[in-house]
């Protein structure tokens, strides 16, 4: 019985771990993402977002020129 008890035990153990590793994986790619709020900044303007997007690479050179005109408007 007692050996069976250990099992249940480590096996708690182990399940702790993963989540305590799972909520720290989702902080840092918040983060790294920066979609995590900072202190004491607003929110980024419309130019500010089309700028990080081009510099995260998930526009290409036309899109962002096309979309920045659309904000110059």
């Amino acid at each position: 019985m007692g050996a069976m008890m250990g099992w249940w035990m480590l096996g708690g153990a182990a399940a702790v771990l993963v989540v305590l590793g799972l909520a720290v994986f989702g902080v840092v790619q918040l983060l790294r993402r920066g979609h995590a709020p900072s202190a004491g900044s607003g929110p980024m303007s419309a130019d500010e977002v089309l700028r990080r997007r081009y510099a995260a690479g998930e526009l290409d050179e036309d899109e962002y020129e096309r979309r920045r005109s659309t904000l110059e408007r």
